[in-house]
């Protein structure tokens, strides 16, 4: 009983997992606000160290439009400029020699359409991974099941916690997703 009760903590254990790493890759994606999460990709190359731009620096939101970007160390500002500009977030940055701020422009109606599309093409992969894990927890099961020692009761009552765990993790995936497209479409 104890190695079901394993099988199924680790496949929760993962889809939560999968949830929150679809939630960190979401909050990279560019909507018409700004957010410090939408410079996680981008890395600078500070004095031969390849590093985020959050720790070089402390990342504000002084407006929903506007980020701003104070370096601990003020010569880092231009690697930072440079990593910001050739990044593909399309992002112009205004230095004063202290801080850099970026303007986040509105997105046109087009540009919202691909990018809900982005978003729900990263949920679904979300859905795909969290599917899997059931499909990987359910074939633990078999193989405990075929070893013997289990009921064929406990198997099945097992893979419908399992199915359980998966329906409550696909619709985590759809409330993140319904609230990214919410983000996006918003003016």
């Amino acid at each position: 009983m104890a190695d079901i009760e394993k099988i199924v903590q680790d496949a929760e254990r993962h889809m939560k997992s999968s949830v929150t790493a679809l939630e960190r890759e979401l909050a990279t994606v560019r909507t018409g606000r700004a957010s410090p999460a939408l410079l996680d990709p981008v890395k600078v190359d500070y004095y031969g160290t390849t590093l985020p731009i959050n720790q070089l620096a402390t990342i504000s939101v002084p407006e929903p439009r506007l980020l701003v970007i104070a370096p601990w160390d003020p010569s880092s500002l231009p690697a930072i400029e440079r990593a910001i500009m050739g990044s593909d977030l399309g992002l112009n940055p205004q230095s004063d020699g202290k801080v850099i701020r970026l303007q986040i422009p509105p997105l046109t109606e087009e540009r919202r359409r691909e990018l809900a599309k982005l978003v729900t093409r990263m949920a679904e992969d979300g859905k795909v991974a969290i599917r899997n894990i059931r499909r990987d927890a359910n074939e633990h099961l078999d193989k405990l099941e075929k070893a013997g020692g289990v009921s064929e009761d406990e198997i099945e009552a097992a893979k419908k916690r399992v199915q359980q765990l998966t329906d409550k993790y696909v619709e985590r995936v759809e409330e993140v997703l319904a609230r990214k497209v919410q983000e996006i479409m918003e003016e």
